[in-house]
């Protein structure tokens, strides 16, 4: 559809943009400009209360032209200020653009071209004409938060459409309750099919995490909410702990983004949505910690909020403060990205030992026959790729004439150590000391771009050992806020190994509980011109020197690993580096 704004003062400018903005007229009561309204007879979204111009002088804010260029120019710490910084008003213009272009950022699928969109449509619908029949839902989406922010019915019809698609599209999503709300919003402010390439792009990042797509990604996601909490608005978390169960303080905490998405005033939100399609989520955690703090601080001094008021239900409570929270959008996202220490890094550790934590009650909950069959051959690399890495690989076989299911048990072994999902893509030989020959400089050509990579050690007195590494070793390369290169990088996902002579794991100390370790906890990957290292803390699990030749391994505070061979120093026979099809 093509759409027009009217009452707003770059009427010529934004009528040129396409824009499938549906309006309500039975909600006219509640605006007093009007806003967007399709060319269309059946307009698909309702004005409300913020869908106003701002009184008085309005400041001179950066238009989409200076942002796209700063964006082309890779400058992404500018245009980060900026979003935080500029309040557009409610009914500018410039997101007709801008948010099409901060999602294009994260597209990383080649296929999704002009004309990607209705293809889609036709194939999954038989046609590209709206359905008057209602169309159902997709399984990953929640249908009590189907939040249509004043969609009428037709432009709801065109978010049922563009969630299903989605999940034709992108079969892998399994719940996700906040992909509809969202959708929602991107209707708004641009067409159907942007709106579906902008979600493309959310949901397809790699470097960000913006959009849960599976009940485990909820769940920690929600319990990292908690344990931040726990840190950043202790004050708030004590307050609630004292007139609430623990219980139904997990409660609370599970639907911590409905305070933003169903709460939140529809000009706080919009506001809110400027920085998170550049951000990700740490925008969300950052506000929801501010909500908690405000709620507090209002539970102190408005007897409406008093604790015999909210005790029995403070999660709808929450919800209700927020529709009415007594600060602006920008004093709202200025105390939100005021709070220290709360980098990524740091949100990303707590995400990671979560999941973690998460992962290992699950098996251990599921009982013994679980944990066989999730050790099955199904958990293996197809028979084809078994083949393959026999043929190819020179660690696992151990010694001459070893046969060929003493090799496959080393790598059913291996493969029960993985993450679960990584078990569901084919494994590939990307570098191996046999065929590339011995130089970090090809090492890094070879393996420096891919994300996780599975390294194995074969010793010349028939050790073999290794590591499962989570992050690009391009990452040696990345620099700080002050324009130095990080020392260590990595996260605690990833974990130590042994397979001969001895079988063991080990896994990140952090796994084992919220307890700060320190610094030297958190060692897990660094690399350079001369050296590869892996794990830190009095001494280094894994050492090898520029020419991949010599070695060293000692016990170290990241993993609490014995050296990995008897004689801490070895020399290095075959190294072999994997990484997985698909990812």
């Amino acid at each position: 559809m093509v759409g027009k704004v009217l009452g707003i003062r770059d009427l010529e400018q934004f009528s040129s943009r396409r824009s499938s903005v549906y309006v309500d007229p039975e909600c006219e009561k509640f605006f007093e400009l009007p806003l967007f309204i399709a060319a269309s007879s059946n307009d698909i979204t309702t004005k409300c209360q913020c869908w106003q111009f701002s009184p008085g002088k309005e400041p001179a804010l950066r238009s989409f032209t200076e942002i796209q260029q700063l964006l082309q120019q890779g400058k992404k710490h500018i245009v980060k200020n900026i979003l935080r910084e500029n309040s557009w008003p409610i009914n500018s213009p410039i997101r007709s653009q801008l948010w099409p272009q901060l999602c294009a950022q994260h597209l990383t699928k080649s296929n999704v071209l002009d004309g990607f969109y209705w293809e889609m449509v036709h194939q999954v619908f038989g046609t590209t004409e709206l359905s008057e029949k209602p169309i159902m839902l997709p399984a990953f989406v929640d249908a009590t938060h189907c939040l249509p922010y004043h969609l009428t019915g037709t432009g709801r019809s065109v978010a049922d459409r563009i969630v299903n698609v989605l999940g034709y599209d992108c079969p892998d999503i399994t719940y996700s309750p906040v992909l509809y709300p969202i959708t929602s919003l991107l209707l708004h402010f641009m067409s159907e099919e942007e709106a579906y390439l902008c979600l493309a792009g959310l949901v397809g990042s790699k470097e960000k995490t913006f959009i849960n797509q599976t009940k485990l990604q909820h769940e920690v996601t929600w319990k990292t909410v908690m344990q931040i909490a726990k840190k950043h608005a202790k004050s708030a978390v004590a307050y609630f702990q004292r007139i609430c169960p623990g219980q139904k303080l997990e409660r609370v905490f599970m639907d911590w983004c409905w305070w933003i998405l169903a709460g939140l005033p529809f000009q706080h939100l919009v506001r809110i949505m400027d920085c998170y399609f550049h951000e990700g989520i740490k925008v969300l955690y950052r506000v929801a910690l501010v909500i908690l703090n405000l709620f507090h601080k209002e539970c102190q001094s408005n007897n409406e909020w008093s604790p015999d008021n909210i005790k029995n239900d403070i999660g709808n409570a929450l919800i209700k403060f927020c529709k009415k929270i007594p600060v602006s959008p920008a004093k709202l996202l200025h105390a939100a990205f005021s709070i220290r220490g709360l980098s990524t890094q740091y949100i990303s550790r707590i995400f990671i030992k979560t999941e973690m934590l998460l992962k290992s009650r699950s098996v251990l909950n599921s009982g013994s026959k679980q944990l066989i069959k999730s050790r099955s051959s199904d958990n293996l690399p197809t028979s084809q790729s078994q083949v393959n890495i026999q043929m190819m690989s020179h660690t696992l076989t151990i010694r001459e004439k070893l046969h060929s299911e003493s090799c496959r048990n080393l790598l059913f072994t291996l493969w029960s150590w993985l993450p679960v999902r990584i078990t569901m893509y084919q494994p590939v030989l990307l570098y191996t000391t046999e065929e590339h020959g011995c130089s970090l400089t090809t090492f890094y050509v070879r393996v420096e771009q891919h994300e996780p990579t599975l390294l194995m050690i074969k010793t010349c007195n028939n050790e073999v050992f290794g590591a499962y590494c989570s992050s690009r070793w391009f990452e040696r390369n990345v620099k700080d806020d002050k324009g130095q290169r990080q020392a260590y990088f990595g996260t605690g996902e990833t974990f130590l190994f042994s397979l001969y002579p001895e079988r063991a794991k080990y896994p990140w100390v952090g796994i084992e509980g919220d307890r700060d370790l320190g610094h030297s906890s958190e060692l897990f990957m660094a690399a350079d011109s001369k050296m590869i290292t892996i794990g830190g803390g009095e001494g280094q699990a894994i050492w090898m020197d520029e020419n991949i030749r010599f070695g060293k391994t000692d016990s170290c505070k990241t993993f609490n690993n014995p050296p990995l061979c008897p004689s801490g120093d070895f020399e290095i026979r075959v190294l072999e580096v994997y990484g997985f099809v698909g990812i």
